[in-house]
């Protein structure tokens, strides 16, 4: 069904072709491209000051002054080039404008790094059919390549999950689009401009550099070596399906020694040793919210907040232990029916030896796989939920000052004492809890690392826990 769209925006990046569209949509009749409107460094256009009455200074205090300019045009078809650079407060509005047309432009990034390190090495940003392209050859740098293709990967995601979440579509284009009429003529169609039975590509463009990479590339060797070590399709990268968690800051303490502590506990880590020697040092508040944390931080500057983290093996087996004990007969009958622990009768459990507990142990660990990667029915206790996640889960109110771990905390808790003031700083309680020596078993050790990947990459655990 065609759509009719009001106005629009380019998404696209330097040197992806975005010149040429734009003069493409300016040849036509009540279709106006505003150029870079939006670019940091000039209005629309080099050598630009001001864009529809408004001047760059006016622009930097107000830029939806200007979007709102840009788009007063009754009966046209106003639009301008977004860069992932460009001024990111008019973002929020140009995605959630309904009667905006986003066209996303895309090409190569390896031919689009080139071509920009070619017009800045000979200052030559357009070429027509009347000019000589200037010859040269670039370097390719590619730290700076990863860094600029990170960049736009990040900023084309973030577009796409917009467009996802608010029931939207865009009109995505390929470098090699810009020259073809069937492509222009749909591409204003899918606009609303049907009236336009044929739409030519701009013809006063020409392109710049169409020798091969390798006699542009003054480096092409080291170039193709750089590209080989990167993953573009994400082969290394670790799935996550875990859910999403929030910052559980009414578990949070926070301590009135000196200028302030915050403790944020993962659950099953050592929270009872770290509660106990913070009730030691000083008054402890707990039960608190967003909005009280926030004045409680306000009120103690200097104050820092941290987290300790667990190997996720020993973690795992308080998790495991947790399931045993307590008032959960519930979730261990679930276990049993549909979750493939086989736990013995509840009678049996306080008999369980050492090589049995090993066994439904490893049962369990493979549960804890399936189920922080989205493949059971129970939503993810945050007792064995992974220690990445309930990082980012407190990110999402405020990510903790220091991190810690469990096996340094003897000497790192002095450290974290001193740094806000505390000069003499009792002991650490002594660990309780006890971890049976069949943890150090191979078979567990692996079962352990393939539940819990992102924290062992993450953090870097070795097997020994």
């Amino acid at each position: 069904m065609t759509q009719t769209f009001q106005r629009f925006v380019i998404f696209a990046e330097m040197r992806t072709g975005s010149n040429l569209l734009e003069a493409t949509l300016n040849a036509l009749k009540r279709v106006t491209c505003f150029g870079e409107a939006f670019n940091p460094y000039m209005m629309g256009w080099p050598d630009k000051d001001e864009l529809k009455g408004i001047t760059k200074a006016e622009r930097d205090e107000d830029p939806h002054r200007l979007l709102a300019a840009i788009f007063d045009k009754p009966n046209h078809l106003p639009g301008f080039r977004y860069f992932h650079d460009h001024d990111p407060r008019v973002f929020d509005a140009i995605m959630d404008d309904r009667a905006c047309a986003k066209i996303i432009l895309t090409r190569n990034p390896v031919d689009s790094y080139v071509s920009t390190a070619l017009a800045r090495a000979t200052n030559q940003w357009k070429l027509n059919e009347t000019e000589t392209p200037i010859p040269a050859a670039a370097r390719f740098e590619p730290e700076e390549f990863r860094q600029v293709a990170s960049e736009v990967e990040e900023f084309q995601l973030r577009i796409q999950h917009r467009l996802q979440v608010t029931g939207q579509s865009a009109f995505w284009l390929g470098y090699e689009d810009l020259r073809d009429t069937g492509v222009m003529t749909g591409l204003l169609h899918w606009m609303g401009r049907t009236d336009l039975e044929k739409v030519a590509p701009a013809s006063d463009q020409v392109p710049q550099n169409p020798r091969e990479l390798s006699e542009k590339v003054s480096n092409f060797q080291e170039m193709q070596t750089a590209l080989s070590e990167l993953d573009p399709f994400m082969l290394r990268r670790i799935p996550n399906f875990e859910p999403r968690r929030g910052p559980a800051v009414p578990s949070f303490l926070a301590a009135e020694a000196g200028k302030g502590l915050v403790f944020m506990p993962i659950k099953g880590g050592p929270g009872d040793r770290i509660s106990a020697w913070l009730r030691q040092i000083g008054e402890v508040t707990g039960d608190l919210n967003q909005n009280s944390l926030r004045q409680w931080k306000r009120d103690h500057t200097g104050h820092r907040s941290f987290t300790v983290l667990r190997h996720p093996l020993r973690r795992a087996w308080s998790a495991f232990e947790a399931l045993l004990q307590g008032g959960n007969a519930e979730l261990r009958d679930l276990m049993r029916q549909v979750h493939r622990v086989a736990l013995p009768r509840e009678e049996d459990l306080p008999d369980l030896t050492d090589s049995r507990r090993a066994e439904l142990f490893e049962t369990f660990l493979d549960f804890l796989r399936r189920n922080v990667n989205g493949q059971t029915s129970l939503p993810t206790h945050p007792g064995w939920a992974s220690q990445a996640e309930v990082l980012s889960g407190f990110s999402r109110f405020g990510a903790p000052d220091m991190v810690l771990r469990e096996s340094d905390l003897e000497r790192e808790i002095g450290w974290l004492a001193s740094s806000v003031g505390i000069r003499q700083a009792p002991a650490l309680p002594q660990a309780t809890e006890r971890f049976p020596e069949f943890l150090n078993d191979q078979k567990l050790r692996g079962a352990a690392k393939r539940t819990y990947l992102r924290d062992y990459v993450a953090y870097g655990f070795g097997g020994q826990p």
